[in-house]
């Protein structure tokens, strides 16, 4: 159950056309009939080239902007930064569509009994109808093995397939060339512009059975096939010297394979990964699965309930990872791969205070370690471009980003907006999922490798970091991404020193190199300097309404429902807040999350996201519950993209660590099982879930009672777990000891498999 997502009409624009990818190569297919679209996208396709964005006149004026800073001289100090901080020019590069294979069809008119689908379980688009007692069925699926789209069109009666085909980058015009290279095959070229702009290509080849193959111009003639299969493949300069040449390699070696063994290699390698982890909390009396998935969104806005709509949205979640991130790919842009725009929302890059963060939250707890490296492999080149604007912006050691990059590794500030701009913390963000990456698969290889670029980050902060007149270590200049605090007189203000957000960032990273180090057995001397400077970071404090102070000082906030929630930064991702080991905190979390609520936060998809996770997090699974609803009846599309809006697809991401978070925890050095399930979820299974430490989970709950928990261990260790209530566990048996209440401990051997049984 839960694993396809299907409709009886076509898609009437891209916000319900259905997205297909294998990390590199994306589309979104419409399901037209007699005008078929694909939309396309190739990760690498972003306008312009590398270059240095810094402004020379940072370095010099940073010392005048910290003093007007600490003088509360709010506003001159912001004008300063607008001025010698901003990027020249002030913006990035930005991904472009590659663009779009359009088929027109002869014969078709008067269709009847139509369904489209994508099914979640083969990666695969189905589309189906009937024409005058005719069955005809198109799938279409991107391959990663084969690096190749493939489009497959059938008919129940032979030579009954009759279609026009060609290649566009739609309104834009933005193209070079389009021709054909035979009469099977058609050829699309173009450059990105902009000083080092990419060159791409794109080439479709038809092989029909039966009926007349031909071009005309720049399109593909097919007359009276029997069944027809067409073949797209994409590659650019960024990744090949002559894109062209790339593209017919790639064609020339999967033409010879028979369409069913392009169909099950695809298969098998994609349910390698998304087989790896199952997930049921539905009521298997429920019939909605046989409802349009548009109507069953409908039907929960409404107030319906819809238990199996979770579960798809879940695994439609892994799918989406799968389909945008896999080795070898960029990493996930804030609309993965899935961009129809020559000039998409906010660039369509990598927005990194919270966006890719949020991305890239399933991937490990998910089972999809691979899937993470795109990401990982980003940072390397964002060391090289930030070890620059360390130097050249603070005079600083090791490496540093603000809240944007791009396919480049762009460090530089972005834009000319002051809540966003000048925030330094984005590569130590970031480089903490290198040490999630390890947390998770205990690999120590990759921590030695990691470790040098967690430790440059870190170093950054080491320099940057200034003692204030209270002893404090803190950031200045920085903001609260991007939020606006007001001060007593009523003057509003982002830029500020020690936002708490900061502080807490650096925390994480200063502890995740501390562990690091102390693992390796090495770099003792650094390890005691990091100690030492985290225990001169400002502490997390309560402020006069009982929330988390989001500054360190305790300002009013111009938006009280603002969408970026910065200061439970420590609540999640971090592990600084918890009911178990900081109640108070955790109760002024509390406080804080009511409060964004109460002013209408949660307004965008991904920090409704967000909140979820939050929510798990205080093990207030009702309150998760209600914000999984909200994000499925507010901020979710047709064809369940995550709605900002417009369609940003961290939301999905979110969404779907959210729903593990209410499973499994395990921030905390212990699996948490069933944290925050709610009372609608009454029965539930899970498999092959992941927790930090090398463990992988399957368990069953009847009745909101654990009935057993299956625990893999990839290493040799103590195993602690906590149960949500008082039960009698045992393995094999014999009964496990309490350590603590609810609280348990035993000892796990690498390759072995524990199983829990509750009574």
């Amino acid at each position: 159950m839960g694993k396809i997502l299907w409709y009886n009409n076509p898609a009437s624009n891209w916000n319900e056309a259905l997205p297909i990818g294998n990390g590199r190569l994306g589309g979104m297919v419409y399901g037209e009939v007699v005008k078929e679209k694909i939309q396309l996208n190739e990760d690498s396709v972003w306008y312009g080239g590398p270059r240095d964005r810094l402004n020379p006149d940072a370095l010099d004026h940073l010392p005048k902007i910290r003093k007007l800073l600490s003088e509360g001289k709010l506003q001159e100090a912001e004008e300063l930064a607008r001025l010698s901080f901003s990027g020249i020019p002030m913006s990035q590069r930005h991904y472009e569509p590659l663009g779009e294979l359009n088929i027109l069809f002869k014969g078709l008119e008067g269709f009847k009994d139509y369904k489209r689908e994508l099914d979640l379980d083969t990666a695969i688009v189905k589309t189906s109808f009937s024409v005058d007692n005719r069955t005809y069925k198109r799938e279409v699926f991107t391959s990663y093995p084969d690096q190749i789209m493939v489009t497959r069109l059938t008919c129940t009666e032979t030579n009954s397939i009759t279609f026009q085909l060609n290649l566009d980058r739609g309104n834009s015009r933005n193209l070079d060339e389009n021709s054909a290279l035979s009469d099977t095959s058609i050829l699309m070229t173009g450059e990105t512009g902009g000083k080092g702009g990419i060159s791409f290509s794109t080439l479709v080849k038809v092989i029909a059975e039966d009926g007349e193959v031909n071009t005309i111009g720049n399109r593909i003639c097919v007359n009276n096939a029997s069944a027809v299969t067409i073949l797209l493949s994409a590659a650019t300069t960024f990744r090949y010297q002559d894109p062209t040449q790339q593209c017919k390699r790639t064609i020339e070696q999967v033409k010879v394979i028979d369409d069913e063994l392009l169909r099950r290699r695809h298969i098998e390698d994609y349910q390698k990964l998304f087989h790896r982890v199952e997930l049921d909390i539905t009521d298997h009396s429920e019939t909605a699965e046989f409802i349009p998935t548009d109507e069953r969104l409908e039907n929960l806005k409404q107030g319906g309930t819809d238990l199996d709509l979770i579960s798809t949205y879940f695994h439609f979640g892994r799918y989406l990872m799968i389909a945008c991130s896999r080795p070898n790919s960029l990493p996930a842009t804030l609309q993965g791969i899935w961009n129809d725009q020559m000039l998409p929302p906010w660039d369509s890059k990598y927005t990194i205070n919270i966006n890719i963060q949020m991305n890239y939250w399933p991937a490990e707890v998910c089972n999809l370690s691979e899937c993470h490296a795109p990401l990982l492999e980003h940072i390397e080149k964002m060391k090289e471009t930030g070890r620059m604007t360390a130097q050249k912006m603070y005079d600083c050691r090791g490496f540093t980003a603000h809240h944007n990059t791009d396919i480049w590794g762009d460090t530089a500030p972005q834009d000319i907006y002051t809540p966003a701009s000048y925030w330094p913390l984005g590569a130590a963000w970031i480089c903490l999922h290198l040490w999630e990456h390890f947390e998770y698969t205990g690999d120590i290889e990759f921590l030695h490798e990691a470790y040098e670029t967690m430790k440059e980050a870190a170093l950054f902060f080491v320099d940057y970091l200034v003692e204030n007149s209270e002893g404090w270590m803190i950031t200045t200049p920085s903001v609260s991404p991007e939020n606006t605090y007001l001060l007593p007189n009523g003057e509003k203000g982002n830029l500020c020193e020690a936002p708490s957000m900061d502080s807490q960032i650096i925390y994480a990273l200063f502890t995740s190199c501390i562990k690091a180090s102390e693992l390796m057995k090495s770099d003792e001397v650094f390890r005691q300097q990091l100690i030492d400077i985290r225990a001169k970071l400002p502490k997390i404090q309560i402020g006069k309404h009982g929330q988390i102070q989001e500054w360190l000082e305790d300002y009013e906030e111009a938006e009280p429902g603002h969408r970026h929630i910065s200061h439970l930064f420590a609540l999640h991702p971090s592990n600084q807040i918890s009911p178990i080991t900081t109640p108070e905190l955790a109760n002024a979390a509390v406080v804080t999350l009511n409060r964004r609520l109460k002013h209408g936060g949660g307004h965008t998809g991904w920090s409704r996201a967000w909140i979820i996770n939050m929510w798990a997090r205080l093990f207030r699974g009702e309150d998760a519950y209600q914000n999984i609803l909200e994000l499925l009846k507010q901020s979710t599309l047709p064809n369940l993209f995550d709605n900002h809006p417009p369609f940003q697809i961290d939301g999905n991401f979110g969404g779907t660590a959210g729903i593990v978070e209410m499973i499994v925890q395990s921030h905390l050095q212990e699996i948490h099982l069933l944290p925050s399930v709610p009372k609608a979820w009454r029965n539930g299974y899970v498999k092959g879930l992941k927790a930090r430490g090398g463990y992988e989970i399957e368990l069953k709950w009847q009745n909101h009672r654990l009935r057993y928990a299956s625990i893999f261990s990839s290493q040799s260790r103590k195993c602690r777990i906590r149960i949500p209530s008082s039960y009698s566990v045992s393995i094999d048996g014999s009964p496990l000891t309490e350590v603590d209440a609810c609280l348990y401990e035993l000892t796990v051997r690498e390759g072995e498999i524990y199983r829990l049984d509750f009574a």
